[in-house]
């Protein structure tokens, strides 16, 4: 019972001196691109549907992109 106390009070001490986790961006400084790309890259149910959803976007965009670029040409 002892070492038991003992091995949790070594555990709290390290846990508490330990260095926090360093964030690139703060979450406020997030672009919408970059949070929904967390979103799809993580575990959380429905995330791939963020993924797919994002793929979409972006393919629209690339075949607005093309149409508009084969418009200006004429």
């Amino acid at each position: 019972m002892r070492q038991s106390r003992i091995l949790k009070w070594i555990l709290f001490v390290l846990t508490a001196c330990a260095e926090p986790a360093k964030i690139e961006k703060p979450r406020a400084q997030m672009t919408q691109r970059e949070r929904d790309s967390t979103i799809a890259i993580s575990g959380l149910p429905g995330a791939a549907v963020v993924k797919k959803g994002m793929d979409m976007a972006d393919a629209g965009a690339k075949r607005a992109a093309m149409l508009d670029s084969a418009s200006s040409g004429n």
